[in-house]
């Protein structure tokens, strides 16, 4: 199996040493480069085609948010983690509009790190879930009334509890084991729920879950 090519992007050399040597010791990934800023994270992971990036929010000159604007235009199938300090950083929500995979705080485990990076290779959503509340607030505020009666009516109750366990960060293995059912059945819900919600992947339709107020936090 091929290893999992990781970028780091963070103003903090010393935090970006850091994250190296615990992601090194981690077979399934390989940190295949080092970028200071939103302008070399834009020209390394073009030169150097990561699967994943670890990018700084808060960076001088462009920060996460534009760099991952830019680099989802260019590269759509890269895969982001943004990394913050704060739980109320304002720029939360505004870096998964803008196509972020999802958010982490730097103060992680490193298990959850890896976990983190693994799940967003695989194509799935990444919600820390002290800053979920956070993504929360924001689209209650944002909010407004829409088809929301005539999508929750269409989905099953099973599709209802998938979703809410999908907005907390539930892995396909961690739904079929707090299911009871097999993953291949996980994936037909979700793909099920893809189709009605109208969005083609898991942070879509989380983000839209919450905008709409189909399910609860907490």
């Amino acid at each position: 199996m091929s290893k999992i090519k990781v970028l780091l992007v963070d103003d903090h050399t010393l935090l970006r040493q850091g994250l190296r040597k615990l992601l090194e010791l981690e077979p399934s990934l390989e940190v295949v480069g080092e970028g200071g800023n939103g302008k070399e994270a834009l020209e390394k992971a073009k030169d150097l085609q990561p699967d994943v990036i670890l990018l700084d929010i808060n960076m001088p000159g462009m920060n996460g948010v534009e760099a991952t604007s830019l680099l989802k235009q260019t590269q759509p199938e890269l895969k982001i983690i943004i990394l913050t300090i704060h739980k109320d950083d304002e720029y939360i929500f505004e870096a998964i509009k803008a196509g972020a995979s999802g958010y982490i705080l730097k103060d992680v485990e490193t298990k959850e790190l890896i976990k983190a990076i693994q799940t967003a290779a695989a194509g799935e959503s990444i919600i820390d879930p002290a800053l979920a509340s956070r993504l929360f607030q924001e689209f209650s505020r944002l909010s407004h009334k829409g088809p929301r009666e005539a999508l929750i009516q269409t989905l099953t109750e099973r599709e209802k509890e998938i979703l809410s366990l999908l907005v907390q960060g539930f892995s396909n293995r961690d739904l079929a084991q707090a299911l009871f059912i097999s993953e291949k059945t996980v994936k037909n819900h979700i793909s099920n729920i893809f189709r009605k919600m109208e969005v083609s992947d898991r942070t879509q339709a989380v983000v839209k879950a919450l905008k709409m107020g189909l399910v609860k936090l907490g």
